[in-house]
């Protein structure tokens, strides 16, 4: 076999190759869209590239793999949806301190299911992984939570995200995203509870929130 055989079978092997190659990291990229959802776009916008952007996807997977999460037991629920409400009806007087005592609260709750106790971005990353869409609320809830400038209404939008979370979290067999979850928000203006402090989260910057039943909402001054 002469030179240019050799030269076209290796050349042949080698667009095989990057053929097999570009295939296979197209497949990946599909199936991390497919689990992440919006989340992939997120990520591919923080880490600058997709390559970096799928390592972490990646990583996040491996590490929830070794986490012991498990649902709640009875007793801790039923504390929960005690102190929930006690958040809940706090809101109708006392909006912001409502809200950042959800916030403490449901990082006291992820531990209990079994999430390590680290810092919130770290928190978010390991819910994107089965909870992609509550996580979301956790997010939105938190950004509102931590502006200083934040409305009453803004904050009422705060404690319709933190309940989508919460609901999600004290179900008691709770599943990654449950299409029928109780909580999750399917509508731009669905409300997420129907007791005496219900909050709604809406969609559109332009939509109020919906003031929970009963109750007066509090303007800045």
């Amino acid at each position: 076999m002469d030179e240019t055989a050799l030269l076209i079978i290796a050349l042949l092997v080698i667009v095989g190759v990057l053929v097999l190659w570009l295939l296979l990291r197209q497949r990946r990229t599909g199936s991390l869209r497919e689990e992440f959802g919006d989340e992939y776009d997120r990520t591919l916008e923080t880490r600058g590239g997709r390559s970096a952007a799928e390592r972490d996807l990646e990583d996040r997977k491996k590490r929830v793999a070794d986490f012991t999460i498990r649902p709640l037991h009875a007793d801790e629920r039923d504390h929960f949806r005690s102190e929930w409400m006690e958040v809940k009806a706090l809101f109708v007087d006392s909006p912001r301190e409502a809200v950042l005592r959800a916030d403490r609260m449901l990082k006291n709750v992820l531990t209990k299911r079994g999430f390590p106790m680290s810092d919130f971005d770290r928190r978010y990353e390991d819910l994107t992984v089965d909870h992609r869409e509550t996580a979301r609320h956790y997010r939105a809830g938190h950004n509102i939570a931590q502006d200083g400038d934040a409305t009453t209404e803004d904050l009422r939008q705060a404690m319709g995200h933190y309940e989508a979370l919460f609901d999600d979290m004290v179900a008691p067999e709770a599943s990654p995203d449950r299409p029928t979850e109780v909580g999750i928000v399917t509508s731009a203006n669905a409300r997420i509870d129907q007791d005496d402090h219900a909050f709604a989260v809406t969609r559109s910057s332009d939509a109020p929130a919906a003031a929970p039943v009963g109750a007066h909402p509090r303007q800045r001054d």
